[in-house]
């Protein structure tokens, strides 16, 4: 198997929020996008936490709008190795550098983990003392929830933190 290597954080001095998933499938990773399946429901989910036509935009257009919302992305791998895009599928993970965050996001207050397997990494992020949410994951793998069911869970965790309109 290859070693993957992960996306750059996208954060800054403003981030209150970071939303951590597990890796990027191999579309994302083709793409350099996070959440770059176009049935990942990532950022039709963000966009209706804001009433934004987020799916509709291109990709730095999304990551400008999110980033304005004080909300920023990375993964709990920063390297491994998987075939396909299943998080079941990855082996040797190498965890990011969650304390970095703390250095270059001040503003942090919250932690969210999209999905099972990024959440399995909790106990490091919660290191970082601030709230630590489980959401449900916006795979198309994880399709028992229905959108409105995701939305729901996302949406008051957003509103706890004064993340939406």
């Amino acid at each position: 198997m290859n070693r993957l290597k992960g996306l750059a954080p996208v954060v800054n001095a403003d981030t209150r929020m970071v939303v951590l998933g597990s890796f990027p499938g191999v579309a994302s990773l083709t793409a350099q996008q996070y959440y770059g399946h176009p049935q990942n429901q990532f950022w039709k989910i963000l966009g209706a936490l804001w009433a934004l036509p987020l799916p509709e935009k291109p990709y730095g257009e999304r990551v400008a709008l999110m980033q304005a919302h004080h909300v920023g992305l990375w993964d709990v791998y920063g390297a491994c190795e998987r075939e396909g895009s299943l998080d079941a599928s990855i082996r040797q993970g190498e965890l990011n550098d969650f304390a970095w965050l703390q250095r270059q996001c001040p503003h942090l207050e919250a932690i969210a983990h999209n999905g099972g397997e990024s959440f399995k990494h909790a106990r490091h992020t919660e290191a970082l003392g601030v709230p630590v949410y489980k959401l449900p994951s916006t795979s198309p793998a994880h399709a028992s929830w229905r959108f409105e069911r995701k939305l729901a869970a996302w949406s008051e965790v957003f509103l706890r933190h004064g993340l939406t309109i």
